[in-house]
Formats: C-alpha cells, sequence, structure tokens
C-alpha cells in the first residue's frame, strides 16, 4: 500500500545538475505528483528536508550481488588466481540459500549507500529474485550462463524457463540473459544466446574486453575484437550491458549504439591490477554509468565510489586536473537510469520517486560550496539520510528498514560453513 508523502522545503539536483531550492515534492501512489509548494499537507507523511539535498538514486550497472558471500576471501592474488584458485571454486559450492542471504546482505549494503537499482550477474537466479523480492529494491536479473560448460544446455534452457516463469510479475525486477564472455561463450554458443534472448524479448549482460590479453586472444582466434564478436553475433539490436570494457579499441565503438550502456568498475581494476585500459581516453564516445562488480573484488558496492575513483584516476593518468569534471561525473552516474527501463531517474512529476535526502551539514561534507563536489569527492553513506524506492522508504532518518542483526547474524554462520567445507571444482576456467 502506498503511502502519500510530501518532502517539504527541500533543495533538488536534478539528474542534470540542475539546483533547485527550497522546493517541496508531493509524492502519490509511489510516483511523483507535483513539484510546488503545498499549502495542506492532507493527512500526508512530511519530511522536513530543509536544509537537506534532495537527488535522484543511484544505479549499480554491473554486481554480482551473492557475492557479498565472499567478501575478503580472495586478497593479495594476481587476477588468474583470483578466479581459478580462489572465487570460481568456492563458488562451485555455494547453495541456494546462501546466494539468497548474499544478495539480501549485498541489498542492505546498497541501500545504505543510495542505490535503489541494480543490474545483477550470477546463477541461482531464483534465489536473487526472492532476496530482492523481499528487499524492496529494484533489480535487473541475468543469470549466468558460461558457453563451454559440460551443462551449456541445461543453463539455458534453465535461463529461459526463469524468464518466461517471472517475467513482467514484479514491477521492481526485469530480466535479461547473462551470456558470461565471448571467450567462454564463443562462435555459435553466443549467436545462440542472442537469439534466444531476441526470441524471449529481453536484453544480455555480458563481460567484454575485460584485459588486454582478452582482446589479444580474440583478435588471434577470431581475428576479431570481442566488441566485434558481440556484433556480428546480432548483440547490438538488443538492450546490453557491458560489464567492464576495459580494453575496448577505438575502432570498436563503430558497432556500439544508444542501446547499449558500459559499467566501469575501476576499483577492481586497480585492486586486480588490469591495467589502465583505453577507457580514460575514450569515455567521451562512450555511454557509460558505473558498477561495483562483487564484493569479493571491489569489497564495496558504492556506484558513487567507483565514480570518484574513475574521476581521479582519469585525471591522473591523463595528465589532465581539467577533465573528468563534477557535473560529469554526476551525470554519469545519473546515466545508470536510462540503460534500466524503471522510469527513474529524474525529479519529475510522472516519474517514479526512486529518491535520496542528504544531509551535507555534516563534518565531512561541511561547509558546502557546491552539492555536487560534497557528494562526489567528501560524503559517505552517512550523509544518505533517506533511500525511497516507489515513494516507500528503505532507510529513514539513517536507519535502515531491513532487520539488519538477523541478516548478519544469518551470513555469520554461513561464512562459517564456507571455511569448513572449502573450495570445490568449477565448472569453468579464467584466462
Amino acid at each position: 500500500m502506498f503511502k502519500n508523502t510530501i518532502l517539504k522545503n527541500g533543495n533538488i539536483i536534478d539528474e542534470n545538475g540542475n539546483l533547485l531550492e527550497n522546493k517541496d515534492i508531493y509524492i502519490s501512489n509511489g510516483k511523483i505528483e507535483k513539484l510546488n509548494k503545498m499549502q495542506d499537507s492532507n493527512g500526508c507523511d512530511v519530511i522536513d528536508c530543509t536544509g537537506y539535498y534532495i537527488t535522484p538514486s543511484f544505479v549499480n550497472l554491473h554486481a554480482h550481488s551473492p557475492m557479498n558471500i565472499l567478501k575478503g576471501i580472495a586478497e593479495d592474488v594476481t587476477i588468474d588466481d583470483w578466479f581459478n584458485k580462489k572465487i570460481f571454486p568456492y563458488e562451485s559450492k555455494l547453495k541456494p540459500e546462501e546466494i539468497y542471504w548474499g544478495t539480501r546482505l549485498a541489498t542492505i549494503e546498497m541501500i545504505n549507500n543510495g542505490v535503489t537499482a541494480f543490474a545483477d550477474h550470477y546463477f541461482s537466479q531464483e534465489s536473487v529474485y526472492k532476496a530482492i523480492e523481499d528487499s524492496g529494491i529494484r533489480g535487473d536479473i541475468a543469470p549466468t550462463i558460461f558457453g563451454l560448460a559440460d551443462d551449456f544446455n541445461e543453463q539455458l534452457k534453465d535461463a529461459e524457463n526463469f524468464i518466461l516463469k517471472y517475467k513482467d510479475k514484479n514491477d521492481r525486477i526485469n530480466l535479461r540473459l547473462g551470456p558470461h564472455a565471448p571467450y567462454t561463450c564463443p562462435g555459435e554458443i553466443l549467436k545462440e544466446i542472442i537469439a534466444s534472448a531476441k526470441k524471449l524479448n529481453v536484453g544480455i549482460h555480458i563481460h567484454v574486453s575485460e584485459t588486454k590479453e582478452q582482446v589479444e586472444d580474440s583478435l588471434r582466434i577470431t581475428g576479431k575484437t570481442p566488441i566485434e564478436v558481440l556484433y556480428d553475433s546480432g548483440a547490438f539490436d538488443l538492450n546490453v550491458i557491458i560489464a567492464h570494457g576495459l580494453w575496448t579499441m577505438e575502432n570498436d565503438l563503430k558497432y556500439l549504439n544508444n542501446n547499449t550502456t558500459f559499467a566501469f568498475c575501476p576499483k577492481t581494476y586497480m585492486k586486480l591490477s588490469m591495467g589502465n585500459g583505453n577507457i580514460y581516453e575514450l569515455k567521451d564516445k562512450i555511454n557509460f554509468t558505473f558498477g561495483t562488480d562483487g564484493a569479493a573484488s571491489s569489497n564495496t558496492l558504492s556506484p558513487l565510489e567507483q565514480g570518484r575513483l574513475f574521476a581521479l584516476n582519469g585525471k591522473f593518468i591523463l595528465n589532465d586536473a581539467e577533465n573528468f569534471n563534477i557535473l560529469e561525473i554526476w551525470k554519469a552516474l545519473m546515466n545508470g537510469h536510462n540503460a534500466l527501463n524503471f522510469n527513474t531517474g529524474k525529479i519529475k512529476e510522472g516519474y517514479d520517486a526512486d529518491l535520496l535526502i542528504w544531509d551535507l551539514n555534516m563534518t565531512n561534507t561541511f561547509p558546502v560550496y557546491n552539492p555536487l563536489t560534497s557528494i562526489i569527492y567528501s560524503s559517505g553513506s552517512e550523509n544518505i539520510k533517506y533511500t525511497m524506492v516507489q515513494g516507500e522508504f528503505l532507510k529513514y532518518d539513517g536507519k535502515l528498514k531491513s532487520d539488519v542483526k538477523m541478516i548478519v547474524e544469518i551470513v555469520n554462520e554461513i561464512k562459517k560453513e564456507i571455511i569448513e567445507r572449502g573450495t570445490g571444482k568449477s565448472k569453468i576456467k579464467y584466462n
């Protein structure tokens, strides 16, 4: 049951970084109904936003949310060992209920960080679906498909059946297919997955050109870059989320269109020593926003932190302090809403009320000369006083609505089991 709410006397920062001072926002049936001064509260819940800033929420466009259960388990190793000796072997033994609680843990962290929608790429998709449903957040779920695994046909069929069963059942949850990567779904396998996505009328979410070696191997084996392989498979006829694309080549840009959005995760690239890539030089020609990858690689689930690191890395790598400016990073953060079809991301009448209320009058952000500067370079989750999805508060006056203590206790018991049973055998190898 939706509540009617008035956010009173707030300072609005829209998706383009424009500031509108001392405004009221009237929210009814989960949507923004009016943006003007309300003389009568008419029995609505009223939040006094005097001195606060109201913005659209954040989107995390690339996540492996269940991996919160493995946060901190694979540190100070090479990228090959991270996948092949740590993550894939541990994941091979995860149970559906553990994936559910890993996702629940991820959702409360994201809500605390102002994320109201995320694009997930993982297996045991029904567990992920239920966790999103129970959390109140929005999700875009792509069941992971490993084309070179012995059970590829079964994986694809399971993903197709999942989409047929759950598509359009919850207006907070969208579905698509998740081929892992061109190197794990090569040739005709990728084309088969793309054909299935077209038949189901859904998009895809795929890892592409993560490392220089992946691009070089693709050119050696196929004569094409991974982006070109995607193009030849017909992928760009669909809505596509490209995870990473760190080593996208300039010649690849001709294959892209506005239905393709890159999710940059610079914290992961730094941690796993994946190189600078080309995205800093090409960012003005790429439609992008930010993701967090999994918590086992980025350790935190904050697109804002990823945007901050992207800006700082870019200034350093290109030796250009005037580039990667505040407004550009803000617009890139807001661009995540455009990649997901949720009617969110704008503070305008008719849009769903997925909003954040910021208190920047705190020691880490004060004084405020430019609120966007304070948010992007100084703020933390403590500055987000309220997180709202469809007009419902998932974080209220600094406190999460979920039972955090219960989730943490359950995950702590799961952690003990994971350590006790150790690693298993992975279906796939990273190379």
